[in-house]
C-alpha cells in the first residue's frame, strides 16, 4: 500500500470521496491519511475466496444469524480511520442494502500481503479492538498456512494463538470453520 498526497481527511469525507473513485481502485483511511491498496497476488485472492466460502458454509450449516462479507465493506474505527478488511462476519438483523459501513463486525479477517504485513499486525490490530463488537481478529499468512487468532473474551482480555490445521472455533458466535487451507495452493 502506498500513501496518497491526501492527508487530514475525516472518515465522513473519505467515505464520500472513496465512493466517487473508479471501480477497482480501493483505498483505506489510516489516521486521516488516504492509503491506496496494492493489487493482490493470486495466493491472497485464493485465500480470501476460500475463507469467505468456508465461513459462509459454516454459518449456514450452524444456523447462525450472521452474515459474511468480502472486501469492499468499510469498517469505520474512529473519526479519521476507515479500513476495508479482506473479510468480516457480522451477526444480528440484516443491514439495509444501501449500507457501505459495517459498524459492528464480530470477526475480522486480514490476509497478509507484503505491502500490508506491518499494518495488519500493528495498527490494525490495535484499531480493530477499539470497536466493542470485535471479538476475533484473524491474520492469515498464506506463505506458511497459519492463522494468527486474536480473541477478546468477556472480560475484555485479548489472547493470541496460532492455528495451523485449517480448523478454527470462534465463540462467540459459536462458529466452527474447517478446510481453510489446501496443501500446495497457498491458501
Amino acid at each position: 500500500m502506498s500513501a496518497l498526497a491526501q492527508t487530514d481527511m475525516t472518515a465522513e469525507a473519505f467515505l464520500a470521496w472513496a465512493m466517487e473513485q473508479p471501480e477497482g481502485q480501493r483505498y483505506e483511511l489510516d489516521g486521516g491519511e488516504v492509503v491506496a491498496m496494492a493489487p493482490e497476488r493470486i495466493a491472497h485472492a485464493r485465500a480470501k475466496v476460500r475463507f469467505l466460502r468456508r465461513f459462509a458454509d459454516a454459518i449456514d450449516a450452524q444456523g447462525l444469524t450472521c452474515e459474511v462479507f468480502g472486501d469492499g465493506m468499510a469498517v469505520r474505527v474512529d473519526a479519521d480511520t476507515v479500513y476495508e478488511p479482506d473479510m468480516l462476519v457480522r451477526c444480528g438483523p440484516p443491514l439495509d442494502d444501501t449500507a457501505v459501513v459495517i459498524g459492528d463486525p464480530m470477526i475480522i479477517v486480514e490476509v497478509v500481503s507484503p505491502s500490508s504485513r506491518r499494518r495488519d499486525s500493528g495498527s490494525k490490530l490495535e484499531a480493530y479492538f477499539r470497536l466493542p463488537s470485535v471479538r476475533h481478529y484473524l491474520i492469515v499468512k498464506t506463505d506458511n498456512q497459519a492463522i494468527i487468532h486474536h480473541r477478546r473474551d468477556e472480560a475484555g482480555e485479548i489472547s493470541t494463538r496460532i492455528v495451523r490445521d485449517g480448523v478454527i472455533a470462534l465463540d462467540p458466535p459459536g462458529l466452527v470453520v474447517t478446510g481453510l487451507f489446501v496443501a500446495g495452493v497457498g491458501g
